[in-house]
C-alpha cells in the first residue's frame, strides 16, 4: 500500500512589529490590530491575524501565529513545477471583520517570497525564507536606514514532503459500498467494503459487556427521549471489512439524532453521537472505542452541520482534536490537522504533527462518494486506515442524519418498515 506524494507549504512564525516613529509604515500603536492574507498562484487565499510584537529585527518574535498551510498534490506538484511560484502576503491594518462591512481594509504592503523546485520538496523538506522583511515605504531600504522605525514582518516559508494514503468510496455509505485507494496515474485498487444497517430497536447491548460497562459516558439514555414515529434518528451503523471479509472498524449511531422541542432540526444543545469502533484484540466480536463524533444542524446566517470530533483514551477520556461547520448547501472538508489543532487549542496534548484526515462532504441531497486522505504516518496497518474510513462515514452520513425532521429521508436510511412512506 504505497502512499501519494503531496507537499505541505507551510507559512509560520507570523508576527508584525509596528513601526515606532511615523516612518510611514502606516502601524504606531501596539493596539493596531492588523491580519494578513496569503496566496500561492491559484490556490484559495487564507486569513490569518497578525499578532504585534517588540522584538527586535535580529531576534525571533515572542509570539507568533501560523496559517494552515497550502496542500499540493502529485498533480499540482507537476502543474507548478515548470517555474518558481510566487508566495503573496498581503499586510491590512485593520481588523478581519471589517472586510464585512462598509469599511474598507487598509493594505499596507505586500511581501513576496518565491518558491522554487517543488520537486525537491517531495523528498527533504526545504526552506525558502527565515526572518524579517520590511513593509511599507521603508521595504527596499537597506541598513540603518530602513531599520530606524520601519514596520517590519517576521515569516518563515517552508516546505515538507506530506505523503498520503487517498482512498474513494464508490458509492455513498448508506449504500454499502466498495473502497478504492487511488494511487498515482489513478490506479484504483478495492480495499475496504462497507455494511451499511439502519435498525430501529438497536441498543448499546449489542456490543460486549468490556464496552457497555463504559456505555453511561458515551450515550444519553434513551428513556429521556420521547419514542415517535419520524421523531428520531437512530441504530444506523457502518462496518467496515478488509478484503478478507473481517471487520476492522465500524461507526455506530449511539445517541439518536432527535430534533429540539418545538424545533424540526437537531440542536447544538442535544448532539447526535456515533463512536468511532476498532476490534479489541484478535477476536472480532469485541470492539473498543478510538473516538466519538458528535453532529447538529447550526442555526444562523449560513445554515451549517456543526461537528466536533474526539479520541478517546484508554480510560474512556475524549481529547477533543477537531471542531467546526460544514455548510449544508454545498459541503465542504471535513479535516483533521495537528498544527491547526495546536493553534486553535485543540489537541495539544497529541503526539504527532501535520495533516492527519481530510474527508469531503458534500452539500445536502448531493450524491456522496467521500475522497478520504489519511497522512502516511498515521497508518502502520490497513486497520489504522480502517477507522479514517468509518470516521469519514459517519461524517457524511451525519448530513443526512441532521436533515430537517420536515423532510423526508431517502429509502437506503429508513427502517424497514418506513421504507415505504419515509422518502419521496
Amino acid at each position: 500500500m504505497d502512499p501519494c506524494p503531496f507537499v505541505r507549504v507551510i507559512v509560520e512564525s507570523l508576527a508584525l512589529k509596528p513601526s515606532s516613529v511615523n516612518s510611514g509604515g502606516g502601524i504606531h500603536s501596539s493596539t493596531t490590530p492588523c491580519f494578513c492574507k496569503i496566496n500561492i498562484n491559484d490556490f484559495p487565499s487564507q486569513t490569518v491575524i497578525l499578532p504585534l510584537t517588540s522584538s527586535s529585527s535580529d531576534t525571533t518574535p515572542e509570539i507568533t501565529t501560523s496559517a494552515p498551510g497550502f496542500h499540493l498534490d502529485s498533480s499540482s506538484i507537476r502543474r507548478l513545477s515548470a517555474k518558481p511560484l510566487t508566495l503573496t502576503i498581503s499586510v491590512y491594518n485593520s481588523t478581519m471583520d471589517r472586510m464585512c462591512g462598509f469599511t474598507s481594509p487598509k493594505l499596507l504592503d505586500r511581501v513576496t517570497i518565491t518558491i522554487t523546485d517543488l520537486t525537491s520538496s517531495v523528498s527533504q523538506c526545504r526552506t525558502f525564507h527565515k526572518g524579517w522583511v520590511h513593509v511599507g515605504k521603508n521595504r527596499n531600504k537597506v541598513g540603518d536606514e530602513a531599520d530606524k522605525g520601519s514596520t517590519m514582518i517576521h515569516l518563515v516559508v517552508r516546505s515538507e514532503p506530506d505523503p498520503r494514503f487517498v482512498f474513494q468510496f464508490d458509492g455513498e455509505p448508506e449504500c454499502s459500498p466498495v473502497v478504492f485507494q487511488i494511487q498515482e496515474n489513478n490506479i484504483r485498487q478495492p480495499v475496504f467494503s462497507c455494511k451499511f444497517s439502519a435498525d430501529r430497536n438497536y441498543r448499546l447491548r449489542s456490543f460486549p459487556s468490556d464496552f457497555t460497562n463504559n456505555e453511561s459516558r458515551w450515550k444519553k439514555s434513551f428513556t429521556c427521549i420521547r419514542e415517535r414515529q419520524g421523531r428520531e434518528r437512530k441504530g444506523w451503523m457502518i462496518m467496515v471489512h478488509d478484503l478478507s471479509g473481517s471487520p476492522v472498524a465500524a461507526a455506530s449511531m449511539v445517541t439518536p439524532f432527535v430534533p429540539s422541542h418545538g424545533s424540526d432540526r437537531v440542536s447544538r444543545s442535544n448532539p447526535g453521537a456515533w463512536l468511532i469502533l476498532r476490534p479489541n484484540g484478535a477476536t472480532v466480536s469485541s470492539w473498543k472505542p478510538w473516538g466519538r463524533l458528535e453532529a447538529w444542524r447550526e442555526r444562523g446566517p449560513v445554515d451549517g452541520l456543526g461537528y466536533k470530533f474526539e479520541l478517546v483514551t484508554e480510560i474512556n477520556i475524549g481529547i477533543p482534536i477537531a471542531e467546526a461547520t460544514l455548510s449544508v448547501k454545498k459541503g465542504g472538508q471535513f479535516c483533521i490537522d495537528y498544527q491547526v489543532m495546536k493553534d486553535s487549542g485543540l489537541g495539544s496534548r497529541l503526539p504527532g504533527k501535520g495533516f492527519v484526515m481530510g474527508s469531503s462532504v458534500e452539500g445536502e441531497g448531493k450524491v456522496s462518494k467521500p475522497i478520504v486522505q489519511v497522512g502516511a504516518h498515521h497508518v502502520t496497518c490497513m486497520a489504522d486506515a480502517a477507522l479514517f474510513i468509518a470516521l469519514s462515514a459517519a461524517i457524511d452520513l451525519s448530513m443526512d442524519a441532521c436533515q430537517l425532521f420536515s423532510h423526508k429521508l431517502r429509502k437506503e436510511l429508513c427502517h424497514d418498515e418506513d421504507k415505504d412512506s419515509s422518502y419521496s
